[in-house]
């Protein structure tokens, strides 16, 4: 049988062979969007004052993503870090994580380092209504109140207090028991709020605060500050404070000799190798917070990761071993990682449900989240440094010989030195 060519006959064979040719196409359409990696952004600070703790979250994150990957990454699909650096400076941080969200499409963004960078993030995320875990950020969705935000820093459900409340619970236990307290804090973020914590515990251990001032970021003379504190004779001397200045202070005092009962509190900068490198024997005596330290108990679950992270970062120039943010950076990305599984979707609202409602057990503690998405218990301790000398090194760094936990009672190792004079000598 012949067949007759007609307009209408060819139009419909290739109408038939279009829709043929796009049925076909669905499938592989398909497998290529289940093949695009899910894309995690974040900024971190890699250089300025921050960049020795943002340098090893860094690594922390990307072991974290090597072993994901190597497991078939989430829900069926490899994982894509997504990370610029701000530089330590929050003006910078509201531009990269609109370009995360606008530019880049990030599927789940998370926070930078440290509460000065995560506060400006903040309201860009909430304007999209995304899931935010904010990376050792104090506090900073007591005026949010954002429903999807989660914190990873151990504070528990008085964040601002956490801090310092161990540094006071230490004073008041002292027999006979100090009176006065005096505050120094840097008109920042964190030392603001890390302070308004110090107020409430002077007050509810029963101190008398004769001294509460500011001082300003980039301060680069301590003196003044030191002086100040001297003129007081206050029993306490409690600090709030970033890295650089946290390390200026502790210069400071120990050239003008300022020996309170009890010193340190909220310094952020003294758990980074790098900082203790430089002030070796000035350390001793302080009593600081710390989040995680190399005791036997906490080391368990931990050591196959720092294992991998110091051997790393020999090559990678970071802080060699890692414990004040290389273990937090994995766990920060482990976290968001079992929430994605757990929730089997990217969607936010998923996410966030499944984070509020379940725990989370990650190399450096289980998580269980509260009110705010803050912590529902804490793992927050104060620690004191002792017995170091100009000679000490990266393997006194490494153990425990140098510092003692004081609180809280299930993870101390020892009892405080008081008052402070006797630990310097």
């Amino acid at each position: 049988m012949a067949y007759r060519l007609t307009r209408r006959g060819i139009a419909g064979g290739l109408a038939a062979a279009v829709f043929a040719v796009g049925l076909a196409a669905v499938p592989s359409l398909a497998t290529a969007q289940n093949s695009e990696p899910i894309k995690i952004g974040f900024s971190l600070a890699l250089t300025g004052p921050l960049a020795p703790n943002g340098k090893q979250a860094l690594l922390g994150a990307q072991i974290w993503q090597e072993e994901i990957n190597a497991k078939g990454g989430l829900l069926g699909r490899k994982v894509e870090l997504v990370n610029y650096d701000d530089q330590s400076n929050p003006a910078n941080v509201p531009g990269i994580y609109t370009k995360l969200l606008d530019v880049d499409k990030v599927d789940i963004v998370m926070g930078p380092y440290g509460t000065n960078l995560n506060a400006p993030a903040m309201p860009i995320v909430m304007q999209k209504g995304k899931v935010f875990v904010g990376f050792f950020a104090l506090d900073i969705n007591a005026e949010f109140h954002y429903p999807k935000y989660f914190s990873m820093l151990p504070t528990g459900q008085k964040p601002r207090e956490a801090f310092t409340e161990g540094f006071f619970q230490v004073a008041a236990a002292q027999n006979p028991k100090p009176q006065t307290v005096a505050l120094a804090s840097e008109d920042a973020e964190f030392a603001r709020n890390a302070c308004d914590g110090a107020r409430n515990n002077a007050k509810t251990y029963g101190f008398n605060i004769i001294y509460d001032k500011t001082f300003p970021p980039g301060t680069t003379d301590f003196s003044p500050v030191i002086r100040a504190l001297q003129a007081t004779n206050a029993d306490l001397v409690v600090f709030c404070s970033y890295p650089l200045s946290s390390v200026g202070l502790v210069q400071a005092a120990n050239e003008l000799g300022l020996k309170p009962k009890l010193m340190g509190g909220a310094m952020v900068g003294l758990q980074a190798t790098v900082f203790k490198d430089r002030l070796k024997s000035k350390l001793n005596g302080i009593v600081n917070y710390e989040t995680w330290v190399p005791s036997p108990k906490l080391m368990a679950p931990a050591k196959a990761f720092f294992d991998k992270y110091q051997e790393r970062a020999k090559a990678a120039g970071v802080d060699p071993l890692g414990y004040y943010l290389g273990g937090w950076g994995y766990a920060d990305f482990q976290l968001i990682g079992e929430a994605i599984e757990g929730a089997k979707s990217l969607n936010d609202d998923k996410i966030a449900d499944y984070l509020r409602n379940n725990e989370f057990k990650t190399i450096m503690a289980d998580i269980r989240f509260g009110k705010n998405g803050e912590w529902a218990k804490p793992q927050f301790m104060q620690v004191q440094y002792h017995d170091i000398t100009d000679a000490s090194n990266l393997e006194t760094w490494r153990g425990m010989s140098y510092q003692t936990v004081v609180t809280p009672d299930d993870l101390k190792t020892g009892n405080v030195i008081y008052p402070y004079a006797d630990a310097t000598h």
